[in-house]
């Protein structure tokens, strides 16, 4: 539905549910698999996510709440469906849901059998089937749960009334704690004692450990997912992530899923907010001022360039900086447009930067979906080294424009001016030369490795999923390894060339309107790779349906859509509604073929009406 359109249609389009299939199996049920006919009676909620990806990630927050509150009527399924080909294997998606505190039944589909039988075009997307087994809404992107959480209000009663809702226990089974020290540690940081500050992402903590990177000095952080200030023992984190050092006596902290900012006193153990509220940075939201004030997304890194601090801002495929000296944060590169362009950081798009580190002439960042090594220099224009885009990602080494890695998270200066990136989904250090051009390999058989640190000649690598620190000599000579390149494994929707109608799917919630009150309440964003496959129907507009025209000429490519929309509480005795932003970036592979579709629906909220 577009804007000009958009008066709310019927819900109760209604589309049976196919059937559950994931060839990993089932994580979270103490072992018994589920159908759909088990879970008749309940309103089910499937979660379309994979664990690289920042907006599930954020989805995974957002569901919290509702699930707690209607634990008896709703049972929430998450389908792993895997971007990437570390993602397809069922350890990996093990340690993921225990890394992100996932408290419900996971499927692991590595083979994306749910989400085509489901038509899923996008990360994330959840579906609500009701308890007769049909499908009744589907959602791309995010900031849905509200309008999820008054339809959920509104099938208890009705199937309550007719008799088929089924109250009781869900069939989540929680998996055993097992005791290590560190568990999926994020980021490291060498003291200027001599000691590692690590953040114990999964126990929302901070540990100190001695030089040996075993002996625990001190905890900081009460270990419960929270947002607290106060001392090492009372204060609370949220899935910390990134550490620098801010001067000699003070550490500054990502604390990731708070979307802030934190300082630690390194003498007291006391924990205060440098910057963020709390909130998540929406679109619309400010994107500068004083720090405490700023609503964040995500950070995910920090380091100090250039006498700021900058902020690998993930949840915006952004670079932020916070001002130490007057307090302030604002954008200092992107434009939360998802994808690899450089230029003036004004111009350039990110794609979940993860890991930064500075040298005097160069702030290096890890831009992790895009598989990339990217640096930004004292003039904010920001490089590519090494990666192509969203879908291209391998092992592969040699000159730096045909080198592939694979979701790197961490990245680390070397002193000889090259750098090391620790390159997370190949479970391998790697090193680029910015001299030669050159890619080599550095260390294999490391455990999703998400940052490291140099001790002298050592360096020190965090093994995230062996829960570890590892101590690596840095090697004269590199490893070999076997080259091998991937790409994204989506079916192509075929189209056919010529004029292609795109329209974006968007049905306010009942109990809502658009929110008109400052200009258009719709945005739709429309690129391509290559470029030339579009030759009319490319930029911004307020409109979300669009005719595109599709070059002939271009056998295949990613169509890269963007799409927002507000909406507020539909009240008119109530002078302060409400509001919410939905919003969803799709990448679309497509073929052009003479028998292909002459129109792309993507839901961005609710059913299509023209669903076979």
């Amino acid at each position: 539905m577009t804007e000009s359109s958009a008066a709310p249609t019927p819900r109760r389009v209604r589309v049976r549910a196919p059937e559950l299939i994931g060839k990993g199996g089932w994580l979270n049920t103490g072992g018994r698999p589920y159908g759909l006919a088990d879970l008749r009676g309940r309103i089910v909620i499937l979660d379309f996510w994979t664990f690289c990806c920042i907006n599930c990630l954020h989805v995974l927050d957002e569901l919290r709440e509702l699930e707690e509150k209607h634990r008896d009527t709703v049972v929430v399924i998450g389908v792993h469906s895997p971007k990437f080909a570390h993602e397809a294997e069922h350890r990996a998606v093990v340690d993921a849901v225990e890394r992100y505190g996932v408290e419900h039944p996971v499927l692991d589909d590595p083979e994306l059998a749910t989400w085509k039988q489901y038509a899923v075009r996008a990360w994330p997307t959840l579906v609500v089937i009701d308890p007769e087994g049909y499908v009744v809404a589907q959602h791309a992107g995010e900031g849905h749960v509200h309008a999820i959480e008054r339809l959920v209000g509104e099938l208890e009663a009705e199937h309550g009334a007719k008799g088929t809702l089924r109250r009781g226990d869900g069939p989540y089974v929680a998996p055993e704690p097992e005791p290590t020290v560190l568990r999926f540690p994020g980021k490291a940081l060498l003291l200027p004692s001599g000691n590692f500050l690590i953040s114990d992402t999964t126990r929302h903590q901070l540990v100190e450990l001695a030089g040996d990177g075993e002996t625990v000095v001190r905890r900081i952080g009460s270990g419960m997912r929270a947002f607290t200030d106060g001392t090492a023992d009372s204060a609370a984190f949220n899935e910390p992530q990134g550490l620098a050092l801010l001067d000699d006596a003070s550490v500054v902290v990502a604390d990731t899923v708070n979307h802030a900012l934190r300082r630690l006193d390194l003498t007291t153990g006391d924990v205060t907010t440098l910057a963020g509220t709390g909130r998540q940075w929406w679109q619309g939201s400010p994107t500068s001022g004083p720090a405490r004030e700023v609503d964040l997304s995500s950070p995910w890194d920090v380091a100090v360039f250039a006498g700021r601090v900058w902020i690998a801002m993930a949840g915006v495929h952004q670079l932020w900086a916070y001002d130490p000296a007057d307090g302030t944060v604002a954008v200092a590169a992107g434009t939360t447009n998802e994808g690899l362009v450089d230029g003036p950081g004004t111009e350039a798009w990110f794609a979940q930067p993860s890991g930064l580190a500075a040298t005097p002439e160069r702030l290096w960042l890890a831009d992790s979906e895009t598989s990339a090594l990217r640096w930004v220099d004292r003039d904010g224009t920001v490089h590519t080294a090494v990666g192509t885009g969203l879908f291209d990602f391998g092992h592969r080494d040699g000159a730096a424009e045909q080198a592939l890695l694979q979701h790197p998270l961490g990245v680390t200066a070397l002193p000889d001016g090259s750098v090391a990136v620790s390159d997370t989904y190949n479970h391998a250090l790697r090193r680029y030369d910015p001299v030669s051009g050159e890619v080599t390999t550095l260390a294999t058989d490391l455990r999703e490795p998400s940052d490291a640190v140099l001790v002298g000649d050592d360096i020190v690598v965090v093994e995230s999923a062996r829960h570890r620190l590892t101590r690596l000599r840095l090697p004269e000579e590199a490893v070999r390894v076997e080259a091998v390149a991937h790409r994204t494994q989506r079916a192509a929707t075929e189209v056919a060339p010529g004029e292609l109608r795109l329209e974006v799917i968007f049905q306010v919630p009942a109990g809502q309107k658009l929110d008109t009150r400052y200009g258009p309440s719709t945005r739709l964003l429309v690129s391509s790779t290559p470029p030339e496959l579009l030759l009319a129907g490319a930029g911004a507009d307020t409109d979300l349906a669009r005719t595109l025209e599709l070059n002939p000429a271009v056998s295949e490519g990613v169509l890269h859509v963007s799409a927002m929309a507000a909406s507020c509480d539909d009240d008119p005795a109530n002078k302060y509604p409400a509001c919410h932003v939905h919003q969803q970036d799709w990448g679309v592979p497509v073929r052009l073929t003479r028998t292909g579709t002459p129109r792309l629906p993507l839901v961005l909220a609710g059913m299509d009406a023209q669903t076979p």
